[in-house]
């Protein structure tokens, strides 16, 4: 599998759709089928693409582990934390309502280079899927330095975002 984390800036309508749907398979399907194929060709201005730094990241702003809501909010809800739609063997589909999105936007605003730099090289090497090292930190802070403009425009239009992870 390529672990590839994607984030989403959705409405309440798509929102409001995908929690409808009754199974995991029927949501993993929706977004694959229609929520990827849509924003990535019409929308790319509502996808941020983490490829696989989304684990360091996690990691990185939480207490370094890959755990669901670890650690202290907004900055444990950039990736994992939030309201869990989908977790599964294969998939992962997290949901960040408006008001976290709001509080996560002011929160990965504050984190400087240096405090993330702090944190990321705490990381247990042994627990980490990646070398800890300065290659992957800088590979892992420029996706965290890239995501914050889309946090803040999700924020600004007053939307949802989906994290998911193919696993």
């Amino acid at each position: 599998m390529s672990c590839l984390g994607v984030l989403f800036s959705v409405d309440q309508k798509t929102v409001d759709l995908i929690k409808e749907l009754l199974s995991d398979d029927e949501r993993v399907d929706y977004i694959r089928e229609v929520l990827e194929v849509d924003y990535f060709e019409n929308n790319p201005q509502w996808v941020y693409e983490l490829d696989k730094a989304w684990d360091g990241m996690h990691r990185t702003l939480t207490d370094g582990e890959l755990e669901f809501d670890n650690d202290d909010y907004p900055l444990s809800h950039v990736i994992l934390g939030g309201e869990i739609l989908c977790e599964n063997d294969n998939y992962i589909i997290v949901l960040k309502d408006k008001e976290q999105v709001l509080e996560i936007a002011a929160g990965v605003s504050k984190v400087s280079k240096e405090e993330f730099a702090k944190k990321y090289f705490l990381l247990d090497p042994d627990n980490y899927d990646s070398s800890v090292d300065e290659e992957d930190f800088e590979y892992t802070w420029a996706y965290f330095e890239d995501s914050i403009s889309f946090w803040q425009k999700a924020a600004q239009e007053n939307r949802s975002v989906l994290f998911t992870v193919d696993q």
